[in-house]
């Protein structure tokens, strides 16, 4: 009865441990786990890779990137919602998991406007338009535009998944056009280029990170990118606007979540931490090559206040163009 009483004893502290609140002058104690929802060598996988390894020196922990893909990126971001808020298990937020796919996916067991906490909203980078060349030898987007009509429903684009801003995209551009092509999901960025560089899909409108490399090698020909105006790291690519699509308002943005209810102390040294790794020069510049784009909420709450926004201004979209997965 003795050892029944101290086994059950023991238990009673280890709960009661567990459901402390974890304050910052004792955290991080342990490394620290940053989710990705999609396969390694996509776009939210290079960032989280460069923000992890800025935030390891700065909060002297390791701080480990682990992919967790599928199904446009709600499964990491169900695990995260899931998990302790107690700062351990963080996730690479994105415009996919956390504002889109929840609009147009059947089932997804979390709510994106109240399960996470918003901690730092790192940039957005653009969405371009990138055609294999050598199975559609066009070099505009009028050219595109023509050829896809004349083939209605024969030419292919990629997407990282249903609900990704990469089918969001696809869709829109059809809707502006007045095209029809085929949409080719995918478990990540990563898959999808691999089968557009390979010829099994005719193109894609992927994040910057993505087919930057490719579009200067060669392998890939951009048409178009989804910024207000043209971006040094691609100058001779045109904006959307530029050859007459209007209204193309579809861009990714990568931001630092955690569970909800984490304790404010942790949320404002991981917050700091985040701040820190992007203040650096070699960070900032290492994400401005790859096409991020900086200016944006600045404060956890203003990120929040910005995730609310997006919510809406997705849903309606979504709504409009009847994207929705069966």
């Amino acid at each position: 009865m003795r050892h029944l009483l101290s086994a059950t004893a023991l238990s009673l502290t280890a709960l009661l441990v567990a459901a402390a609140p974890v304050h910052a002058d004792e955290w991080p104690t342990r490394p620290i786990q940053l989710v990705v929802g999609f396969v390694p060598g996509g776009g939210t996988d290079v960032v989280a890779r460069l923000i992890a390894g800025k935030m390891s020196e700065s909060l002297k922990q390791t701080v480990v990137v682990e992919n967790r893909a599928g199904a446009s990126g709600t499964i990491g971001a169900d695990y995260v919602a899931k998990s302790a808020p107690d700062g351990y298990t963080l996730l690479m937020g994105h415009s996919i998991a956390n504002v889109i796919a929840p609009n147009v996916l059947p089932k997804v067991n979390y709510d994106p406007a109240r399960d996470f906490t918003a901690v730092r909203y790192i940039g957005y980078v653009p969405n371009v338009l990138v055609v294999n060349p050598l199975r559609v030898p066009v070099n505009t987007v009028p050219e595109l535009v023509a050829r896809a009509k004349t083939e209605p429903g024969k030419l292919t684009y990629a997407s990282s998944g249903i609900g990704s801003t990469q089918h969001l995209a696809g869709v829109l551009f059809e809707h502006i056009t007045g095209t029809s092509m085929v949409h080719v999901p995918y478990k990540g960025s990563g898959q999808a280029v691999a089968d557009l560089l390979a010829g099994n899909v005719d193109m894609n409108f992927d994040t910057m990170p993505s087919v930057l490399e490719h579009i200067r090698a060669g392998k890939l020909r951009a048409l178009a990118i989804s910024t207000p105006e043209r971006i040094s790291g691609l100058p001779n690519v045109p904006t959307f606007a530029e050859v007459g699509i209007r209204g193309f308002d579809v861009t990714n943005w990568y931001a630092v979540m955690a569970p909800k209810g984490m304790a404010p102390d942790v949320l404002k040294k991981l917050d700091e931490a985040v701040a820190s790794a992007m203040t650096q020069p070699d960070t900032r510049a290492r994400l401005a090559a790859q096409g991020v784009q900086f200016g944006g909420p600045d404060t956890p709450a203003a990120f929040g206040r910005f995730v609310n926004v997006e919510i809406g201004k997705y849903a309606r979209m979504t709504k409009e163009l009847k994207v929705r997965a069966e």
